[in-house]
């Protein structure tokens, strides 16, 4: 489940993260690195180089993303010679993107600023915090709040940090554009009348944000509205039933919610793709069939978002 994730946030910010054009990540390589790297070569240690303008640094997708400036976070920097000094400048630039992510929202408690270092920076900030104390070096979690992890235990820390943080960068850079404008169709009136609704307000869930609710309320309108136009003549089970749909994962799975949404959009679907779904499927044969007609009619229309036949 970790590497499905991992997979689908690198695919949407490679394609969608930058504002002129695909840029490919890598996580969490290609993050920690860029910045360090980046204002290395501007700084006269020629250690690394690299083509300022042709790369794209991280620091470019959050602005791109957020649309403004972040506080705190400077596009360009110049890092110091010394090792030391340079891991807490950029120990203190990565404490300032945590702070500000979760001053708008982004839930973050677990990563700690030294996740997001580079190993030989990460090694460094924790001889500096050894020599501050007496802390024994193994993985555990001392009683100075210092992480000491051994090498590949922090390669797989820093990974999913940096996942983590790209979920949470996407949660409140992205998804807070969802606008909230609810267009009801007088001629839905009557069938939307006995639908469960998802509450909007944002105590009112602790799992899904205002936004991703939004994004509920949209896939249950689209499917109670076109699930008797996209499957009236279906030979398969006839028009599917009227569903609650309340996550992104279970609910999903048959593809007849998706379709529903894509129809919504792309009519002309309908005939030639939709029609051919089953409407109450039970087998994972028949999940996989649905699926694989949804992903072929996402092709017809050149929306192959990382989806394979």
């Amino acid at each position: 489940f970790f590497e499905k994730t991992l997979n689908a946030i690198k695919s949407w910010f490679t394609l969608f993260g930058w504002p002129k054009g695909q840029n490919p990540i890598s996580v969490p390589h290609s993050l920690r690195s860029d910045a360090r790297k980046v204002q290395m070569t501007i700084s006269q240690d020629k250690v690394f180089t690299r083509k300022l303008s042709k790369d794209k640094s991280f620091c470019e997708m959050l602005f791109h993303l957020y649309g403004d400036s972040l506080p705190g976070i400077a596009a360009s920097q110049l890092l110091s010679r010394d090792p030391v000094e340079r891991m807490l400048q950029l120990h203190w630039k990565n404490s300032a993107l945590l702070s500000f992510l979760k001053s708008v929202g982004a839930y973050l408690p677990h990563v700690m600023p030294e996740f997001l270092l580079e190993p030989e920076d990460y090694k460094i900030w924790i001889e500096a915090e050894l020599n501050m104390g007496d802390v024994k070096t193994s993985d555990r979690f001392s009683d100075k709040n210092v992480f000491v992890l051994e090498d590949s235990t922090f390669e797989t820390m820093s990974k999913r940090a940096w996942t983590d943080v790209l979920l949470q960068i996407y949660k409140v850079f992205v998804l807070r554009r969802v606008s909230s404008q609810n267009k009801t169709d007088p001629s839905s009136l009557e069938s939307m009348q006995n639908m469960p609704r998802i509450k909007r307000e944002p105590l009112s869930s602790n799992i899904y944000s205002p936004y991703e609710r939004e994004i509920l309320t949209w896939l249950n309108n689209n499917y109670e509205k076109n699930r008797k136009i996209v499957w009236k003549d279906c030979q398969k089970g006839g028009v599917p039933p009227r569903r609650w749909i309340i996550n992104f994962h279970q609910d999903l799975l048959d593809g007849l919610v998706l379709a529903a949404q894509v129809a919504a959009y792309c009519p002309y679907l309908i005939a030639t793709h939709f029609i051919r779904m089953y409407t109450n499927p039970r087998t994972y044969q028949q999940f996989l069939h649905n699926c694989l007609i949804l992903v072929k009619a996402m092709h017809a229309v050149n929306l192959n978002i990382d989806i394979k036949v």
